[in-house]
């Protein structure tokens, strides 16, 4: 448990033993004190920690706030609470301020505690299954499927950081509409190298890579399968085009620095009976009726807002079947605790429904989170950059990162939550200066290795401090500075409880901020040798935490800039 939350706790309970000992001599009545909140302020000045304990203890204890905070003051105990004094504001919040004790604790757990410092057993250890990008293997990822990417396994690594048994997962579509549609696609470039007057559908894929594909294949095999039946043209050219469009997927993740424990097939599902199943076990369960020709769920009857299709009148299963059948896999076959799925706004209303089929299944929808993201925008010189799908012209994910550092493009995609459009400035990710926000916290960590570097140059080398010593960072600076390396724990927590990365990035972009004000401030170098190795130890503190948050984003911690 991290300083800070140890000095809540205690705090807590000093509360807690102060109204028992006034309830003991009848200074307060003889009730249950009610549940309470401890706080950290907006403004620090009015203290560290606040809570309004004796405030919602007025009905219970049939006295004015302030005159039980008065009382709850005259017993309290803060002794070993890492806490100093108590202040009473208003009409009964009750103020308290850190000790120099507590200031000393925080910089000793983080050189203890080294690269785990900011972790928690928060999570206590659960199973979760984070599904991400999952775009379908009939071309390249595009700029959604950054975004997806950089959020998804950023999420995966605060919800590692917080205490879970986090898997990443891609499950790759190789079944359905898409794979006809990339098999017609596939079929019509391969004929149109003999044959003239064979038109590609509208609806079609007409990205260079399909014509790509049916070069090599051509390349390959020449005419034989020209006039060959269809159904075979159509197999051999998706065998053909589908695996290496796969391989393609998984090598441009890893070159964006993602790496998933397992690809997941669609076709698996179908090929085990999961599919059919899904639909045999709703229709068992009396949730399914026929009309015309089509077999409909009862999805209104559990929560959504319309009922809808799961087997077609030419008997084929519409999309969502596998991927109920999918999502019973993850939390019943394989007995995920939580699944949470990273997906795209248009995803909106298909959730409401996959949830139904769950519930009408048995499980516990609740167990699936389904985070919803808004479109990405790339910016250059100012203006939008237009990209089309069906033009072939998109953007892809390997084009973005020829264009911008993996670094810019994992921590840009996290510095908005996730249900909020995002404007990509291509220009700023690639600034080296202040302005760029990866930059400039990497800048921070390259400063605090140079100013160790050049100290060591000069015979200066870094020691631990006494306590007395570290009681020497007295400065504002060097206070909230402090106060926001106490805080990393608490954030990653809050990160993991909403699914929100960029609760992080916001972190440790302030916490360089503060370094750079704290740097300017006070003088590193100095006379006094006991307080210049007390802010020698501030500063490698605070190169952990910076360290720690970009190595959770995958992103480098320069020494040099």
């Amino acid at each position: 448990m991290s300083t800070a939350n140890k000095t809540v706790n205690s705090l807590r309970e000093a509360i807690k033993n102060a109204v028992n000992a006034a309830q003991n001599e009848g200074l307060l009545p003889d009730a249950e004190l009610p549940e309470f909140t401890i706080e950290t302020p907006a403004d620090r000045s009015h203290g560290d920690l606040a809570t309004n304990a004796a405030m919602v203890s007025a009905r219970a204890f049939r006295s004015a706030p302030r005159k039980i905070a008065e009382t709850i003051m005259q017993k309290l105990e803060l002794d070993g609470t890492g806490l100093e004094r108590c202040e009473i504001a208003g009409p009964g919040f009750m103020n308290f301020f850190f000790s120099r004790k507590y200031y000393t604790s925080v910089l000793r757990e983080i050189a203890a505690e080294g690269k785990s410092y900011g972790r928690s057993d928060y999570g206590k250890d659960k199973k979760v299954l984070v599904e991400f990008v999952s775009a379908n293997p009939t071309g390249p990822m595009h700029v959604g499927n950054a975004r997806g990417g950089a959020l998804g396994d950023t999420l995966s690594s605060v919800l590692e950081a917080a205490g879970y048994d986090v898997s990443r997962e891609f499950y790759i579509n190789d079944a359905g509409n898409q794979i006809e549609k990339f098999a017609t696609s596939l079929e019509v470039r391969y004929l149109q190298i003999y044959k003239e007057g064979v038109e590609m559908p509208e609806d079609a894929y007409h990205g260079q890579d399909i014509t790509d594909h049916a070069k090599a294949f051509a390349e390959i095999n020449g005419d034989k399968y020209v006039e060959a039946d269809s159904a075979d043209r159509r197999k051999a050219l998706v065998d053909f085009a589908l695996p290496k469009n796969i391989e393609g997927l998984e090598r441009d993740l890893l070159k964006y620095r993602i790496k998933y424990d397992r690809w997941f097939r669609e076709s698996t599902l179908h090929k085990s009976g999961a599919v059919a199943d899904v639909v045999k076990q709703l229709t068992e369960k009396g949730h399914t009726y026929e009309q015309d020709g089509a077999v409909w769920f009862k999805a209104s009857e559990f929560g959504a807002d319309k009922d809808f299709v799961l087997v077609r009148s030419n008997g084929l299963p519409t999309y969502v079947v596998p991927d109920i059948a999918y999502h019973y896999d993850k939390l019943v076959t394989r007995g995920f605790d939580k699944a949470i799925d990273v997906l795209g706004a248009d995803h909106h209303g298909y959730v409401p429904r996959l949830k139904a089929a769950l519930t009408a299944l048995g499980v516990d929808a609740s167990r699936l989170d389904v985070v919803l993201m808004q479109m990405v925008f790339l910016v250059k010189d100012g203006e939008r950059v237009k990209l089309s799908k069906r033009s072939g012209k998109a953007i892809t994910l390997v084009t973005l990162l020829d264009e911008i550092p993996i670094d810019a493009a994992r921590f840009f995609f996290n510095l908005r939550e996730a249900n909020t459009p995002f404007e990509f400035d291509l220009d700023l990710a690639i600034d080296n200066s202040s302005q760029n926000p990866v930059y400039y916290v990497q800048y921070a960590h390259a400063r605090i290795c140079n100013i160790l570097k050049t100290l060591a140059g000069e015979g200066i080398e870094p020691r631990e401090c006494t306590d007395e010593e570290l009681a020497l960072l007295t400065a504002p600076e060097e206070i909230e500075l402090i106060n926001k390396l106490a805080a990393l724990s608490d954030e990653i927590t809050a990160a993991a409880k909403d699914y929100d990365p960029s609760r992080i990035t916001r972190y440790v972009y302030d916490t360089a901020t503060l370094f750079h004000k704290f740097y300017n401030a006070c003088r590193v170098k100095n006379e006094n040798e006991a307080l210049m190795q007390a802010r020698l130890n501030l500063c490698i503190a605070v190169r952990t935490v910076i360290a720690n948050i970009l190595d959770m984003f995958k992103i480098t911690a320069p020494e040099s800039m």
